[in-house]
């Protein structure tokens, strides 16, 4: 075998346990040179585990990892840098006080007795910055007044100037804007041709499918398979991530759709908000699709008064009814979980206990505002039971739990609210496969118990899988509307990009 077939990283039978729990157990990976080859599998499944191992962060207990074939020993990250591999994480390993070129050429800052050649270096930022096609920014910018995307540019540009030949990126698209998104794409389109070896570690389906040659799906710390992506479908890839039928994730509910509880009239609010009508029954999971920025948060935040209206009406049961603040929307019996849950759903340096009961009117108030604890400790024990979340103790912080149980902490208030309409907004936004099926099934109880439900999300299986009716969002505006067997991807994407579509 020659040395351009060999994989640029190939790593066998990595085992690594922490405590007494395994997170890798027998996993093995191999990508080449040349390609983008994403690395899968839910929360927990040894992603992370098996890149720190890679870039020296962590080291293996078993197991033997090779770069072109040869065999290399990597016990820190120092030996990985010098081996010409990166990690880009999310949180960025930059150096805020410093100037761009000075991140771009750290390595170089210690490296002359005495001088720096600051000329040199700030050519040299400056060559690596416009092939990546940054030439707007200021190499003697400091990075921390940087937008992020430009910040992470400056880490992609830190890595390519310790020459990295593999480069693995740690879902670098979480902060990134839709745009911004897309120049990433472009760069690693640009390193894949200059023979670059990319790992790429991501939850969107998307974006793998868009810009990855090959997948690797870990389950359970154990690799599950390698396969070409043209190959496979995006519901064949996530049944290989959960080990399971698709049907299984999103569990049976018995419809029985009541009389119309919200109904929305020409509403108007801000730009992205323009005559939107519609109405949802008790029961009934209706759910909202269409592009980033069509409208559907800015929608659902004008219905519950998070944001002003210009005009139109809202009717719950028939009566007019005025949200013009959230703690209105509340006692009219309308409750929103919002997308954000770190910012706006939960208090992530308080217990579950608190964030369960936070809300105007919680039954665990007292007439003076004390909390009555008793009745309390047992009420939210009863909700932390009934959403499955996985804990010691009501008294744990939820900024210490897992993405999943945080959004069920975020769901508790609403459960116990007895709201008649509950809007979530990206309820699974972020959370492993696992979490989202008890997530659902959830939303399933709140529905059977005639919650009229108002589902927002971008993700077009989950839509599929949970909502009776679909409404498809596109500028502002509702473009169209799917009813149970319509309810098609194809269709769903059609709308929402304002294609003519025809079977």
């Amino acid at each position: 075998m020659n040395a351009m077939h060999k994989p640029a990283v190939e790593m066998l039978d990595i085992s690594k346990k922490f405590g007494g729990i395994s997170a890798l157990n027998s996993a093995s990976f191999s990508a080449r040179a040349g390609e983008i080859h994403a690395l899968m599998g839910e929360n927990g499944a040894g992603k992370s585990t098996l890149m720190k191992i890679l870039s020296g962060a962590y080291v293996r207990d078993a197991g033997g990892v090779s770069l072109n074939g040869e065999t290399v020993d990597i016990r820190n990250p120092g030996d990985a840098l010098k081996l010409g591999i990166s990690i880009i994480y999310q949180e960025f390993a930059l150096a805020p006080h410093l100037s761009v070129a000075e991140n771009i050429c750290i390595d170089d800052l210690g490296k002359s007795k005495g001088f720096v050649q600051w000329a040199a270096m700030r050519e040299k930022a400056r060559t690596i910055l416009d092939e990546l096609g940054f030439s707007d920014i200021d190499v003697r910018q400091p990075v921390g007044s940087l937008p992020v995307a430009y910040q992470q540019a400056v880490e992609i540009c830190k890595a390519l100037s310790r020459n990295s030949s593999v480069l693995v990126f740690d879902e670098p698209t979480a902060v990134l804007t839709s745009h911004e998104a897309e120049k990433l794409f472009k760069i690693l389109d640009e390193l894949r041709r200059k023979g670059a070896c990319i790992v790429y570690v991501s939850h969107r389906m998307d974006e793998i499918f868009r810009i990855c040659d090959r997948a690797t799906v870990l389950k359970d710390g154990k690799t599950v398979g390698t396969l070409e992506l043209a190959e496979i479908t995006e519901r064949g890839l996530i049944e290989m991530m959960i080990g399971r039928e698709l049907s299984d994730l999103f569990p049976a509910r018995n419809k029985q759709h009541g009389e119309v509880l919200l109904k929305v009239e020409q509403l108007n609010a801000g730009r992205l908000v323009r005559d939107v009508s519609f109405e949802v029954r008790a029961g009934e999971v209706l759910g909202f699709c269409g592009l980033v920025g069509a409208g559907r948060t800015e929608t659902m935040r004008a219905i519950f008064g998070a944001d002003r209206k210009t005009s139109g009406s809202l009717y719950l049961e028939g009566r007019e009814i005025h949200n013009r603040t959230p703690r209105e929307a509340i006692a009219n019996g309308i409750g929103l979980l919002p997308e954000d849950r770190k910012q706006q759903g939960v208090l992530l340096e308080m217990s579950i206990r608190v964030n369960g009961a936070l809300r105007p009117d919680s039954p665990y108030t007292g007439r003076m505002g004390w909390i009555a604890s008793g009745r309390e400790t047992q009420g939210i024990e009863a909700l932390r039971q009934q959403l499955a979340v996985k804990t010691h103790s009501i008294e744990q912080l939820v900024g210490d739990l897992s993405g999943g149980n945080q959004q069920k902490v975020a769901l508790m208030k609403w459960v116990d609210a007895g709201c008649r309409v509950l809007i979530l907004d990206e309820p699974t936004r972020g959370v492993d496969v696992g979490a989202k099926t008890e997530i659902y099934r959830v939303i399933n109880d709140l529905a059977e118990q005639g919650v009229a439900i108002i589902m927002v999300s971008s993700e077009m299986i989950e839509i599929i899988g949970m909502c009776d009716r679909v409404l498809v969002m596109r500028e502002g505006a509702i473009a169209g509307e799917l009813v149970g067997e319509r309810i098609k991807e194809q269709d769903m994407i059609c709308l929402a990009m304002g294609v003519e579509h025809h079977e």
